[in-house]
């Protein structure tokens, strides 16, 4: 059994940690202040007293879970760990510092498993004194909630890293996707920024508001392939049919590379989304407690397969 540990005490590294203690295994969490460290107490409190409310956990198992985490700001308290999920912030040498602390208190089999959005695997293998037992490892939020992980190896990834990367994450019923190699975005953030792009153009071109574009993803795009693939629909609807669509399509689909105009006005605007109050929507007419409900409320069904502790 992994003796697992979370580096990094913000949303991903608590979220990461609930996940763990969740399923009954130890979890120690590095941090590198205190403040940082009572933080990340609350949010996995939270996340508990969520599962809670939703009928998904008892207040048996939150107290039982949260006798399996160590939360601490001393690295040599890695000691004897042999995974590690890094969730630092996504700069080089904040990671590099990481990845040295690892090498130095962790035991000499550890994989590390970066929670990275946006480095490529090649780098962070640039940054680490044991390049064959890292890799990615990149969730999405909220972590303990949605199921997937993408696993991104890069040309030095060890084989016995990859496998024991793959039956952790399945040992905590995530589903797993492997890449081979970095791309930008992985595999997620590359349709996202595809829709994002989308989304944007045709608010700017007046075609429609962020409100119908929602609806029509939550009613439609969504619904479908939650439950089948993007590329079954594809077969299913057939070559033929779908060159004729993009042959119409495709001439008249947003293609910019450069940040769109909406995004840069918002910026200098303050007008920058949810955290700001505004930004496509007016976040001040939201009810917070039912957006956070509403994000986590999909993955629920997934919750009640975990091994809680009690």
């Amino acid at each position: 059994m992994e003796r697992i540990a979370v580096y990094g005490a913000g949303t991903i590294g608590s979220c990461q940690a609930t996940l763990v203690i969740g399923h009954g295994l130890p979890c120690t969490v590095v941090g590198h202040s205190e403040t940082g460290l009572e933080r990340c107490r609350r949010t996995i409190a939270q996340n508990w007293d969520d599962l809670i409310e939703n009928g998904l956990a008892e207040e048996a198992n939150k107290t039982a879970a949260l006798k399996l985490l160590t939360l601490t700001n001393e690295p040599e308290k890695l000691a004897g760990h042999t995974f590690v999920f890094e969730a630092v912030a996504e700069a080089t040498e904040a990671k590099r510092a990481v990845y040295e602390n690892i090498g130095k208190y962790a035991d000499p089999s550890a994989v590390t498993a970066s929670c990275t959005s946006s480095i490529d695997a090649e780098i962070l293998a640039d940054l680490t004194p044991r390049p064959e037992q890292l890799l990615i490892a990149h969730p999405f939020q909220p972590v303990h909630m949605l199921p997937l992980v993408e696993v991104v190896r890069h040309q030095r990834t060890g084989e016995n890293a990859a496998a024991r990367t793959t039956a952790l994450l399945e040992r905590l019923h995530r589903q797993v996707v492997v890449l081979n190699r970095s791309v930008p975005g992985f595999l997620v953030n590359r349709f996202a920024q595809a829709l994002f792009r989308e989304s944007i153009y045709l608010i700017e071109q007046g075609v429609t508001t962020a409100a119908d574009i929602d609806r029509a993803v939550k009613y439609a795009v969504g619904m479908r392939y939650a439950s089948i693939g993007l590329l079954e629909y594809f077969d299913a609807v057939g070559f033929q049919l779908e060159k004729a669509i993009a042959e119409n399509v495709y001439p008249d689909l947003c293609g910019t590379s450069e940040i769109q105009r909406t995004v840069t006005e918002g910026l200098s605007s303050g007008r920058t989304g949810q955290a700001a109050g505004c930004g496509l929507y007016d976040w001040t007419e939201k009810d917070e407690d039912d957006f956070r409900y509403r994000k986590q409320a999909p993955y629920f069904d997934g919750v009640k397969e975990w091994d809680m502790p009690r």
